[in-house]
């Protein structure tokens, strides 16, 4: 069976359950919905938001989504992926993102520069800016003990940048530490991206197979159960199995993907 003759099997029009699907097509969540409600509440408050989840829990993608609907003309997103590099690199990072062309490697110079730009963007071109981390929990501790002084503006009255920070649930325990409480008391809004019960895996996987043009349930109740329990609820781990299930039952001829599918693709899989 050539490589994507399931596809012609299955009728699919497009490769399912893929990861770069567009905005439009992201699946809305309750998880989602509470998640954008937080980060919106966040940017209008100025403050700080954590946003944490385990690997593959949809962050990456929920952040897509949230930042997605954020009008440019109104929005400024400067949005940076960690690092285990030190609050230079950062703070260059930061500065890249922001078209800058700024060569000096003065802690203070750099932090000076940042918040012209966010005052510049604020004030001059009337926008609303907003600095997204994400892997945030990469950071070394003596970023987050620096990284509030970003936020202080006119004797810290005034909350022109608000952050989201994006990471693995070890970012909470990061920010307990006495030095980086400076950081912790501006977080306002907490969202923890965990499994998905059965009920939206199965929903999940209708709304996928739609996208890719099959408007039919292809799995049956076992292999769903299957997907949602091998992949511990996780959208990231559940598009592997999925479609390996679907290539496994193309090659069985079966019409209907079963558990014993799903079997066989978690086989492939770390």
């Amino acid at each position: 069976m050539m490589d994507t003759s399931y596809r012609q099997f299955f009728a699919l029009t497009k490769e399912p359950f893929g990861a770069d699907i567009p905005r439009k097509d992201i699946m809305v969540t309750k998880a989602l919905g509470a998640m954008e409600e937080r980060i919106h509440y966040t940017i209008r408050m100025g403050a700080i938001a954590l946003i944490t989840g385990e690997i593959g829990s949809g962050k990456s993608t929920s952040l897509r989504y949230v930042l997605g609907g954020l009008h440019p003309s109104e929005y400024r997103i400067i949005y940076v992926t960690a690092s285990s590099g030190s609050i230079l690199e950062l703070y260059r990072q930061i500065l890249s993102e922001l078209a800058t062309d700024f060569t000096s490697s003065s802690r203070t110079a750099m932090t000076r520069k940042i918040k012209e730009e966010v005052l510049d963007l604020t004030h001059g071109k009337k926008m609303k800016v907003a600095l997204i981390i994400d892997e945030a929990s990469l950071l070394r501790l003596e970023v987050f003990t620096e990284l509030h002084t970003l936020t202080q503006f006119e004797q810290d009255s005034k909350p022109y940048l608000p952050i989201i920070l994006a990471g693995q649930i070890n970012l909470v325990d990061s920010l307990r530490y006495r030095n980086c409480l400076p950081l912790a008391n501006r977080v306002v809004a907490r969202s923890h991206l965990k499994g998905s019960d059965l009920e939206t895996m199965e929903a999940y996987l209708r709304h996928h197979l739609a996208i890719a043009g099959v408007n039919r349930m292809i799995f049956d109740d076992a292999a769903v159960t299957a997907i949602h329990q091998g992949a511990g609820g996780l959208f990231r781990k559940a598009n592997h199995l999925a479609r390996g299930a679907i290539v496994a039952a193309a090659r069985a001829e079966s019409t209907v993907v079963t558990a014993e599918n799903v079997r066989l693709a978690a086989t492939e899989l770390l």
